[in-house]
């Protein structure tokens, strides 16, 4: 058989470049491993991006530009939990947030709202906490009532909220902490047109459906979900005009407290994963910048404006410096500040390690 230089070099030249081919693959797979995760990323963001508001992919998945904070008081509300600096979100979701905050005193005569988490500067995942809240369009709101008093920084970062359930009993809400005006409140949220969805806790979709007596046609728009006992979460749909921003799915029909509802006071939701007795726990995957939608990398590098002060939705007050020492609980800050227990609503014990 007659040797063939030259099919012998192609042979061997096409080897050579699967092989730098592969080799490519390889460092950039590895090199996609080394990133650093998205939320160390946009965790790391004290500002903004100072840019035409939007919001870019999904609620667990996405970026927010030209987001503002909501002032850390208001006449209606107090944001808290300031050191995690996460009450920025789309101008919708802030615009939301205050006119919630005034009907709520105004309408139903809740005594004013106590802010969670909104989002980050940039949006993004966070740091810790959350998978959503990702494109400034959610909101936790405590379902503690505002103290009559402004609470001090320290206060905030230490004061637990209330859960809603009777510790006793398998997802049931506790009747001495619970009151007509809690579900008031749920359901003025969820009659906003804007609003896609509030999530609470199995327990307290369970009352609202057994006890409201009022319209129910926002009623479906209320969730069960996980957790959300002690808070409700607040999520509007995409606003007009941002065409990055990925709605989530029309709730279904009817008000929610069916099959869909049951289905959380059976076992199956709260088992645990079967594993193989041998079987090494999975390594946790981080979302990296990559996998976040295009726009989130020139988000995450966009300029900033030159102060807080100026990405705040409307007028930035502040809360004072001092604080009553061993004020850590919402009790001792209405004794601090020497007035009675709010009408109607029962003051809510702290719950130790609640973040």
């Amino acid at each position: 058989m007659r040797f063939d230089a030259r099919a012998a070099l192609r042979r061997c030249g096409s080897a050579v470049l699967a092989l730098i081919m592969g080799a490519s693959l390889v460092s950039a797979e590895a090199a996609a491993d080394d990133a650093p995760p998205a939320k160390e990323l946009f965790g790391a963001k004290g500002l903004p991006m100072q840019a035409a508001p939007a919001a870019f992919g999904f609620y667990s998945k996405g970026c927010l530009a030209g987001g503002v904070a909501i002032p850390t008081d208001g006449p209606t509300w107090q944001a808290m939990r300031l050191s995690r600096n996460r009450r920025w979100g789309h101008p919708a979701m802030i615009a939301l947030i205050e006119r919630f905050s005034h009907d709520a005193v105004d309408k139903i005569g809740w005594p004013g709202l106590l802010l969670g988490d909104i989002s980050q500067p940039r949006g993004g995942p966070m740091l810790s906490g959350h998978a959503s809240h990702q494109i400034g369009l959610d909101a936790d709101i405590w379902l503690t009532p505002m103290p009559r008093k402004t609470l001090s920084y320290q206060e905030r970062e230490t004061i637990s909220a209330t859960s809603m359930l009777d510790k006793s009993k398998f997802l049931t809400v506790d009747p001495s902490i619970w009151t007509p005006s809690h579900a008031r409140l749920i359901m003025m949220a969820a009659s906003y047109p804007q609003v896609e969805r509030v999530f609470v806790n199995p327990a307290i979709k369970k009352k609202l459906c057994d006890t409201w007596k009022g319209d129910r046609s926002a009623l479906g728009k209320v969730r069960p979900i996980y957790g959300h006992d002690y808070h409700f979460h607040i999520r509007i749909k995409c606003p007009p005009g941002s065409k990055g921003c990925k709605d989530q799915a029309a709730v279904p029909a009817g008000d929610g407290c069916g099959k869909s509802l049951a289905w959380w006071f059976t076992d199956e939701p709260w088992a645990k994963p079967k594993q193989k007795p041998a079987a090494k726990p999975p390594r946790p995957k981080f979302a990296k910048l990559s996998d976040l939608p295009k726009a989130c990398a020139l988000v995450l590098n966009g300029p900033a404006p030159s102060s807080e002060q100026e990405a705040t939705y409307g007028t930035a007050y502040r809360a004072p410096a001092a604080i009553p020492a061993a004020a850590t609980s919402i009790e001792a800050v209405i004794e601090a500040a020497g007035e009675a227990p709010l009408a109607d609503i029962p003051v809510p014990l702290p719950r130790p390690g609640l973040q």
